[in-house]
């Protein structure tokens, strides 16, 4: 009898049950996130403020809805770039070897000789900081070389298989090969590695935002509100213990998604 994966089923309940949140966010919060004093300030947690207020009277509750879907959008937008454009460099040069090999990995050597922090501010100084499209820009070139290393290694281990020999005897273009031959039997390496590139791209656009260079105001991010609670901690402590904990169920949710999808994929079901 196969055995339940509970690492799967506890991360889709807790990223589920966050994700309606945010979806929840995008059409209603219980204050205006940027109205000042929406209540008194330093408000304690109570029922007409869940999460308390802050230093301006401001409702962390409807501050943290608001931040927290802006960073897991950053965080989607991010992870597209950086799968799309690392999975396609992976999957050219993992099937045809040679000069193409050669060529694109060396350029994704070159990024990855840049740590990923600061590959990303040069990018976000090179255009404008504070915009939400230059910070997506910015964090999905860093998270290219990761993915076309992992993609290469996943589409170089099929490359030499029996079905894809025999497609290629049979005439079949390169684009189909790796599109339909090849990509679905790459999933149970790329899909784990998509769960943690979203947890990189949380943790980076927070960092980026704790820095100044990310999101900034008036609009709400989880990094930027913690760089305010910082200064707040003995005041009102509910303002940093509130966001930290969102960031938290965020990343842990999906973080037990991936190990759940690679305990699936050995059989742990």
């Amino acid at each position: 009898m196969k055995r339940r994966n509970w690492f799967l089923v506890a991360g889709l309940l807790l990223t589920g049950l966050l994700a309606a949140l945010l979806l929840l966010g995008l059409f209603w919060t219980p204050y205006d996130p940027n109205a000042m004093a929406a209540g008194p300030k330093f408000d304690p947690p109570s029922l007409s403020h869940w999460m308390g207020t802050d230093n301006f009277g401001r409702d962390i509750f409807s501050r943290v809805l608001k931040g927290a879907g802006a960073t897991a959008s950053i965080a989607l937008a991010t992870l597209a770039i950086g799968a799309a454009c690392g999975c396609l460099t992976g999957a050219l040069t993992g099937y045809f070897g040679g000069p193409v090999d050669e060529l694109l990995m060396r350029l994704n050597d070159a990024l990855t000789a840049f740590p990923s922090i600061l590959l990303a501010l040069v990018v976000i100084s090179v255009l404008e900081p504070g915009k939400k499209a230059n910070v997506i820009l910015a964090l999905g070139v860093v998270f290219i070389p990761s993915f076309a290393r992992v993609s290469r290694t996943a589409f170089a281990s099929l490359r030499d298989v029996n079905y894809i020999k025999s497609a290629r005897l049979m005439g079949a273009s390169g684009a189909r090969i790796l599109g339909v031959h090849m990509l679905p039997n790459t999933a149970p390496v790329l899909l784990p590695a998509l769960t943690i590139g979203f947890n990189n791209a949380v943790l980076a656009e927070a960092s980026m935002s704790f820095l100044g260079i990310g999101v900034t105001p008036p609009d709400a991010s989880l990094g930027y509100m913690l760089s305010e609670a910082q200064g707040m901690l003995f005041a009102a402590p509910w303002y940093a213990g509130g966001t930290g904990l969102v960031i938290v169920w965020m990343v842990f949710g999906v973080g037990l998604i991936g190990e759940g999808l690679r305990r699936r994929d050995k059989g742990a079901l």
